[in-house]
């Protein structure tokens, strides 16, 4: 069964590969591979034509949220996706999504129908598009590595890599015009699990001088394509 309704703790990290080879000890000790180990992620993030969802993101409030199609793997007419609406209050996640097929999300687009399934959920969904005047804006993919706690495994770890971008033809699949976002090999670390994480696991990583960090793929995407000096005539504070 597909689950549609999430609510959990998360945690990033941002690491070098020098820290990610660190801790493979670890990994191999406490975790397991998941069934979709190795995956490619795209996604396509919408906003209205101000870039007013993720210009809010970036000020870091208590609240915000954010809608997105997402695909794993390159997804044509008949491939099923999922829709998402995402809210994150004080550190917690909350996630509520449906899957359909990516010629459904067209016909969507193109007609305003509904998908048969989940109606409750595309419900929302839809009057947020339309009250915020939201459509996809940005293009983001990465290659993603998965892995679960051999205690719990609600506890979960994944490594996002090769973290790339356009904000033109937008559509579910690669293309040479993607931008790659980080110079060096570099590791986006979430941590996800329903309550706090486990203090012996935030001891490893002090260990090994792996703390948290926010960071947010999108937000920090809109930011070096639009320039630090644009972004800061909306926000008061960025770090």
């Amino acid at each position: 069964m597909i689950q549609k309704v999430f609510k959990r703790v998360e945690q990033k990290y941002v690491l070098s590969e020098e820290q990610f080879l660190k801790l493979q000890d670890i990994l191999d000790k406490r975790f397991t591979p998941d069934k979709f180990f190795f995956s490619k992620i795209y996604n396509l993030y919408f906003d209205n034509d101000n870039f007013d969802n993720i210009i809010t993101s970036i000020e870091k409030p208590e609240y915000k949220s954010k809608i997105r199609l997402r695909s794993y793997g390159e997804a044509s007419n008949d491939d099923y996706i999922y829709l998402e609406m995402k809210k994150k209050y004080k550190g917690t996640v909350y996630k509520r999504r449906i899957n359909l097929t990516l010629k459904d999300f067209k016909n969507y687009q193109e007609n305003k129908s509904f998908p048969r399934q989940n109606k409750q959920i595309m419900q929302e969904i839809d009057y947020q598009i339309k009250y915020q005047k939201l459509k996809p804006k940005i293009f983001v993919a990465y290659d993603r590595l998965s892995y679960y706690s051999k205690e719990d495994d609600h506890f979960r770890i994944t490594f996002d890599y090769n973290l790339r971008s356009r904000f033109k033809n937008l559509e579910l699949k690669d293309s040479k015009k993607d931008e790659l976002y980080f110079d060096t090999i570099t590791y986006i670390m979430e941590v996800k699990c329903l309550f706090s994480l486990p203090i012996w696991f935030v001891s490893e990583l002090n260990k090994l001088k792996i703390y948290p960090k926010s960071f947010s793929k999108v937000g920090n995407i809109y930011i070096k394509e639009r320039g630090k000096k644009n972004v800061r005539k909306y926000i008061k504070k960025y770090n």
